[in-house]
Protein backbone atom coordinates (compact mmCIF):
# COMPACT_ATOMS: atom_id res chain seq x y z
CA UNK A 1 0.00 0.00 0.00
CA UNK A 2 2.90 2.37 0.72
CA UNK A 3 4.85 1.85 -2.60
CA UNK A 4 0.99 2.53 -4.42
CA UNK A 5 0.58 5.71 -2.58
CA UNK A 6 4.30 6.76 -3.09
CA UNK A 7 3.89 6.17 -6.77
CA UNK A 8 0.70 8.05 -6.97
CA UNK A 9 2.74 11.50 -5.56
CA UNK A 10 5.76 10.91 -7.50
CA UNK A 11 3.29 11.35 -10.58
CA UNK A 12 1.36 14.26 -8.99
CA UNK A 13 4.30 15.65 -7.36
CA UNK A 14 7.00 15.75 -10.47
CA UNK A 15 6.49 19.35 -11.20
CA UNK A 16 7.48 21.22 -7.80
CA UNK A 17 11.06 22.37 -7.68
CA UNK A 18 12.56 21.74 -4.06
CA UNK A 19 14.12 18.73 -2.34
CA UNK A 20 13.98 15.06 -4.51
CA UNK A 21 13.70 12.14 -2.22
CA UNK A 22 14.56 9.05 -4.66
CA UNK A 23 12.78 5.57 -3.88
CA UNK A 24 14.23 2.44 -4.24
CA UNK A 25 11.16 1.26 -6.63
CA UNK A 26 12.62 4.01 -9.50
CA UNK A 27 9.85 6.58 -7.92
CA UNK A 28 10.65 9.70 -6.48
CA UNK A 29 8.42 12.70 -4.61
CA UNK A 30 9.49 16.07 -5.10
CA UNK A 31 8.64 18.70 -2.10
CA UNK A 32 10.54 20.70 1.00
CA UNK A 33 12.30 18.60 3.10
CA UNK A 34 10.75 19.39 6.88
CA UNK A 35 12.64 16.66 9.32
CA UNK A 36 15.05 14.35 8.79
CA UNK A 37 15.26 11.23 11.08
CA UNK A 38 17.27 8.12 11.55
CA UNK A 39 14.00 6.27 10.66
CA UNK A 40 12.36 8.44 8.45
CA UNK A 41 12.05 11.60 6.49
CA UNK A 42 8.97 14.00 6.71
CA UNK A 43 8.55 15.59 3.57
CA UNK A 44 5.97 18.33 2.31
CA UNK A 45 4.72 17.96 -1.18
CA UNK A 46 2.20 20.89 -1.15
CA UNK A 47 -1.15 19.54 -0.05
CA UNK A 48 -0.31 17.27 2.74
CA UNK A 49 2.71 16.02 4.28
CA UNK A 50 4.41 12.63 4.00
CA UNK A 51 6.30 10.54 6.31
CA UNK A 52 8.85 8.00 4.61
CA UNK A 53 10.54 5.28 6.02
CA UNK A 54 13.95 5.27 5.58
CA UNK A 55 13.80 2.03 4.79
CA UNK A 56 12.02 2.91 1.25
CA UNK A 57 14.27 5.62 0.20
CA UNK A 58 17.51 4.98 -1.85
CA UNK A 59 18.80 8.84 -1.84
CA UNK A 60 17.93 11.87 -1.28
CA UNK A 61 19.00 15.25 -3.82
CA UNK A 62 18.99 18.82 -2.02
CA UNK A 63 17.04 21.86 -3.29
CA UNK A 64 20.36 23.64 -4.89
CA UNK A 65 20.63 20.43 -6.85
CA UNK A 66 17.12 19.98 -8.11
CA UNK A 67 16.94 23.46 -9.53
CA UNK A 68 19.65 22.66 -11.77
CA UNK A 69 17.65 20.52 -14.00
CA UNK A 70 18.58 21.47 -17.76
CA UNK A 71 15.05 22.55 -19.01
CA UNK A 72 15.68 24.96 -15.75
CA UNK A 73 15.80 29.01 -16.36
CA UNK A 74 18.21 30.25 -13.45
CA UNK A 75 16.39 33.45 -13.62
CA UNK A 76 13.12 31.94 -13.05
CA UNK A 77 14.09 30.26 -10.36
CA UNK A 78 15.96 32.95 -8.31
CA UNK A 79 12.73 34.50 -8.21
CA UNK A 80 11.57 31.82 -6.73
CA UNK A 81 13.62 30.76 -4.16
CA UNK A 82 16.26 34.02 -3.29
CA UNK A 83 15.27 37.12 -1.48
CA UNK A 84 15.13 39.72 -3.99
CA UNK A 85 17.40 42.84 -3.53
CA UNK A 86 15.12 45.43 -5.17
CA UNK A 87 11.57 45.82 -6.20
CA UNK A 88 10.74 43.93 -9.53
CA UNK A 89 8.75 46.80 -11.88
CA UNK A 90 5.22 45.69 -11.70
CA UNK A 91 5.50 43.12 -8.53
CA UNK A 92 2.41 42.87 -6.54
CA UNK A 93 4.51 43.17 -3.58
CA UNK A 94 8.25 43.00 -2.30
CA UNK A 95 10.57 40.46 -0.87
CA UNK A 96 13.38 41.45 1.35
CA UNK A 97 16.63 42.54 0.91
CA UNK A 98 19.88 39.86 1.25
CA UNK A 99 21.66 42.11 2.98
CA UNK A 100 19.14 43.40 5.29
CA UNK A 101 20.80 43.65 8.85
CA UNK A 102 19.03 42.39 12.18
CA UNK A 103 17.91 45.80 14.55
CA UNK A 104 16.30 46.38 18.09
CA UNK A 105 12.40 45.99 17.65
CA UNK A 106 12.30 49.41 19.04
CA UNK A 107 13.97 50.81 15.54
CA UNK A 108 11.37 48.57 13.52
CA UNK A 109 8.28 49.51 15.13
CA UNK A 110 9.19 53.07 14.41
CA UNK A 111 9.71 52.16 11.07
CA UNK A 112 7.34 49.61 10.54
CA UNK A 113 3.96 50.48 12.80
CA UNK A 114 2.72 53.21 10.11
CA UNK A 115 2.27 49.79 7.62
CA UNK A 116 0.44 47.57 10.02
CA UNK A 117 -3.66 48.58 10.38
CA UNK A 118 -6.92 47.61 12.03
CA UNK A 119 -9.61 45.51 10.58
CA UNK A 120 -13.24 46.57 11.33
CA UNK A 121 -16.37 44.85 10.37
CA UNK A 122 -19.52 44.43 12.30
CA UNK A 123 -19.13 41.47 13.23
CA UNK A 124 -15.83 42.13 15.22
CA UNK A 125 -12.02 43.59 14.56
CA UNK A 126 -9.11 42.29 13.82
CA UNK A 127 -5.54 43.42 11.86
CA UNK A 128 -3.86 43.53 8.63
CA UNK A 129 -0.73 44.86 6.73
CA UNK A 130 0.08 46.51 3.64
CA UNK A 131 1.35 44.44 1.02
CA UNK A 132 2.14 47.72 -1.64
CA UNK A 133 1.63 51.71 -1.90
CA UNK A 134 -1.77 51.19 -3.56
CA UNK A 135 -3.48 50.34 -0.59
CA UNK A 136 -3.87 46.07 -0.91
CA UNK A 137 -3.43 44.68 2.52
CA UNK A 138 -3.43 41.44 4.26
CA UNK A 139 -5.82 39.84 7.03
CA UNK A 140 -7.57 36.45 7.91
CA UNK A 141 -10.16 35.37 6.36
CA UNK A 142 -11.93 34.62 9.13
CA UNK A 143 -11.66 38.46 10.72
CA UNK A 144 -13.71 39.69 7.20
CA UNK A 145 -16.02 36.42 6.83
CA UNK A 146 -19.42 37.21 6.36
CA UNK A 147 -19.48 40.81 6.22
CA UNK A 148 -18.66 43.31 3.17
CA UNK A 149 -18.89 46.60 5.54
CA UNK A 150 -15.06 46.76 6.10
CA UNK A 151 -13.40 49.54 7.13
CA UNK A 152 -9.79 50.48 8.10
CA UNK A 153 -8.23 52.11 10.56
CA UNK A 154 -4.17 53.57 9.59
CA UNK A 155 -2.23 55.75 12.06
CA UNK A 156 -0.50 58.11 9.46
CA UNK A 157 2.83 60.08 10.55
CA UNK A 158 2.19 63.77 10.18
CA UNK A 159 4.24 66.33 11.94
CA UNK A 160 5.87 63.94 14.02
CA UNK A 161 2.52 62.46 15.70
CA UNK A 162 0.18 59.83 14.51
CA UNK A 163 -2.74 61.14 12.61
CA UNK A 164 -5.94 58.57 12.88
CA UNK A 165 -7.96 58.33 9.90
CA UNK A 166 -10.57 55.60 8.52
CA UNK A 167 -11.06 54.53 5.19
CA UNK A 168 -14.75 53.20 5.08
CA UNK A 169 -14.72 51.77 1.13
CA UNK A 170 -12.52 48.85 1.42
CA UNK A 171 -13.07 45.90 -1.48
CA UNK A 172 -12.47 42.66 -1.24
CA UNK A 173 -9.92 41.45 -3.85
CA UNK A 174 -9.81 37.59 -2.83
CA UNK A 175 -9.79 35.18 -0.06
CA UNK A 176 -9.26 31.69 0.70
CA UNK A 177 -11.61 30.27 3.33
CA UNK A 178 -9.31 27.37 3.56
CA UNK A 179 -5.69 29.13 3.84
CA UNK A 180 -7.23 31.54 6.75
CA UNK A 181 -6.60 34.27 4.16
CA UNK A 182 -8.00 37.49 2.77
CA UNK A 183 -6.68 40.52 0.11
CA UNK A 184 -8.34 43.58 0.47
CA UNK A 185 -7.89 47.39 -1.15
CA UNK A 186 -8.98 50.26 0.33
CA UNK A 187 -10.68 52.49 -2.61
CA UNK A 188 -11.16 55.61 -0.57
CA UNK A 189 -10.55 59.00 -3.10
CA UNK A 190 -7.90 61.31 -1.97
CA UNK A 191 -6.46 58.26 -0.29
CA UNK A 192 -2.55 58.92 -0.37
CA UNK A 193 -0.06 56.22 -1.10
CA UNK A 194 0.14 53.74 2.20
CA UNK A 195 3.47 52.86 3.35
CA UNK A 196 4.10 48.52 2.84
CA UNK A 197 5.98 45.93 4.72
CA UNK A 198 8.52 43.74 3.47
CA UNK A 199 7.79 39.89 2.92
CA UNK A 200 10.60 37.70 3.91
CA UNK A 201 10.70 33.61 4.48
CA UNK A 202 9.91 31.96 7.08
CA UNK A 203 11.77 28.52 5.51
CA UNK A 204 15.20 29.31 6.34
CA UNK A 205 14.37 30.28 10.24
CA UNK A 206 15.34 28.04 12.66
CA UNK A 207 13.90 27.82 16.09
CA UNK A 208 14.53 30.01 18.77
CA UNK A 209 14.75 33.06 16.71
CA UNK A 210 13.37 36.21 17.69
CA UNK A 211 9.92 37.67 16.07
CA UNK A 212 7.47 40.07 17.20
CA UNK A 213 3.91 40.93 16.36
CA UNK A 214 2.39 43.91 15.84
CA UNK A 215 -1.72 44.53 16.10
CA UNK A 216 -4.63 45.32 17.96
CA UNK A 217 -4.94 42.74 20.52
CA UNK A 218 -8.80 43.23 22.25
CA UNK A 219 -9.36 46.28 20.18
CA UNK A 220 -5.75 48.07 21.61
CA UNK A 221 -4.27 49.06 18.50
CA UNK A 222 -0.45 49.15 17.46
CA UNK A 223 0.11 46.69 20.06
CA UNK A 224 3.92 45.31 20.06
CA UNK A 225 4.90 41.53 21.67
CA UNK A 226 8.09 40.18 21.21
CA UNK A 227 8.96 36.38 21.51
CA UNK A 228 10.76 33.72 19.28
CA UNK A 229 9.88 30.87 17.43
CA UNK A 230 9.21 27.58 18.81
CA UNK A 231 8.38 25.87 15.90
CA UNK A 232 8.69 26.33 12.37
CA UNK A 233 5.85 22.66 11.88
CA UNK A 234 2.90 22.74 14.21
CA UNK A 235 0.31 20.32 12.40
CA UNK A 236 -3.12 21.63 12.81
CA UNK A 237 -6.04 20.22 11.38
CA UNK A 238 -3.76 19.60 8.40
CA UNK A 239 -1.88 22.39 7.77
CA UNK A 240 1.52 23.25 9.27
CA UNK A 241 1.99 26.83 11.18
CA UNK A 242 4.58 28.85 13.01
CA UNK A 243 4.26 28.69 16.57
CA UNK A 244 5.40 30.95 18.49
CA UNK A 245 6.03 33.00 22.10
CA UNK A 246 5.15 36.32 21.05
CA UNK A 247 1.85 37.02 22.66
CA UNK A 248 -1.71 36.76 20.64
CA UNK A 249 -4.88 37.44 21.09
CA UNK A 250 -8.49 38.12 19.73
CA UNK A 251 -8.02 41.19 17.65
CA UNK A 252 -4.49 40.31 16.57
CA UNK A 253 -5.70 38.22 13.93
CA UNK A 254 -4.65 39.00 10.53
CA UNK A 255 -1.29 40.94 11.70
CA UNK A 256 2.34 40.38 10.70
CA UNK A 257 4.79 38.57 12.14
CA UNK A 258 8.12 39.70 11.86
CA UNK A 259 11.71 38.86 12.14
CA UNK A 260 14.49 41.25 13.06
CA UNK A 261 15.31 42.56 9.64
CA UNK A 262 11.64 43.76 9.16
CA UNK A 263 10.39 41.14 7.04
CA UNK A 264 7.28 39.29 7.62
CA UNK A 265 7.50 35.88 8.48
CA UNK A 266 3.85 34.87 9.07
CA UNK A 267 0.54 36.29 9.58
CA UNK A 268 -0.94 36.05 12.96
CA UNK A 269 -4.40 33.77 12.98
CA UNK A 270 -4.61 31.88 16.48
CA UNK A 271 -3.45 30.91 20.08
CA UNK A 272 -4.58 28.42 22.73
CA UNK A 273 -6.84 30.12 24.76
CA UNK A 274 -6.28 27.90 27.90
CA UNK A 275 -2.54 28.28 27.60
CA UNK A 276 0.10 30.90 27.36
CA UNK A 277 2.33 31.84 25.15
CA UNK A 278 0.89 29.65 22.72
CA UNK A 279 0.62 31.65 19.40
CA UNK A 280 0.28 30.55 15.77
CA UNK A 281 0.96 32.17 12.11
CA UNK A 282 0.45 31.11 9.09
CA UNK A 283 3.85 30.88 7.58
CA UNK A 284 4.51 33.75 4.87
CA UNK A 285 5.80 31.20 1.72
CA UNK A 286 1.32 30.56 1.82
CA UNK A 287 0.62 34.14 1.57
CA UNK A 288 3.16 34.50 -1.12
CA UNK A 289 1.48 31.55 -2.98
CA UNK A 290 -1.95 33.32 -1.92
CA UNK A 291 -1.02 36.28 -4.04
CA UNK A 292 0.84 35.29 -6.63
CA UNK A 293 -2.16 33.29 -7.36
CA UNK A 294 -4.81 35.91 -6.44
CA UNK A 295 -6.60 35.74 -9.34
CA UNK A 296 -7.65 32.23 -8.65
CA UNK A 297 -8.94 33.28 -5.22
CA UNK A 298 -10.69 36.27 -6.77
CA UNK A 299 -14.00 37.54 -4.52
CA UNK A 300 -16.97 38.76 -7.23
CA UNK A 301 -19.97 38.09 -5.39
CA UNK A 302 -21.90 38.50 -9.23
CA UNK A 303 -19.66 35.91 -10.82
CA UNK A 304 -22.09 32.56 -10.21
CA UNK A 305 -18.82 30.46 -10.24
CA UNK A 306 -17.59 31.88 -7.32
CA UNK A 307 -17.08 29.46 -4.40
CA UNK A 308 -17.53 31.99 -1.50
CA UNK A 309 -20.88 33.25 -1.23
CA UNK A 310 -21.58 36.77 0.81
CA UNK A 311 -25.27 36.73 1.96
CA UNK A 312 -26.72 39.76 3.74
CA UNK A 313 -27.07 39.51 7.53
CA UNK A 314 -31.31 38.32 8.42
CA UNK A 315 -31.44 41.97 9.94
CA UNK A 316 -30.60 43.03 6.51
CA UNK A 317 -33.63 41.48 5.33
CA UNK A 318 -35.81 41.80 7.93
CA UNK A 319 -35.51 45.77 7.16
CA UNK A 320 -36.27 45.71 3.27
CA UNK A 321 -39.18 43.96 4.49
CA UNK A 322 -40.47 46.31 6.71
CA UNK A 323 -40.23 49.60 4.31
Amino acid sequence: MFKVLIGVFAMATSAFAGDVIHLKDNASVSGRILSEKPDQVAIDVGYTVLVIPRSNIDKITAAEKAVAAPNATAPEIKNQTAPLNAKIKGSFFESGKANAVERSVRELVAQLGEAVVQVRTPSGLGSGFFINEEGYLITNFHVIEGDTQISIEVYHHKDGQLDRRTYKQVRIIAMNKFADLALLRVEDKGSPLFPWVLLGESDPMSVGERVFAIGSPLGLERTVTEGMISTKTREMQGELYLQTTAQINPGNSGGPLFNMRGEVVGVTNMKITFGEGLGFAIPIESVKYFLNHRDAFAYDNDNPSNPFRYLDPPSRYKKIETQ
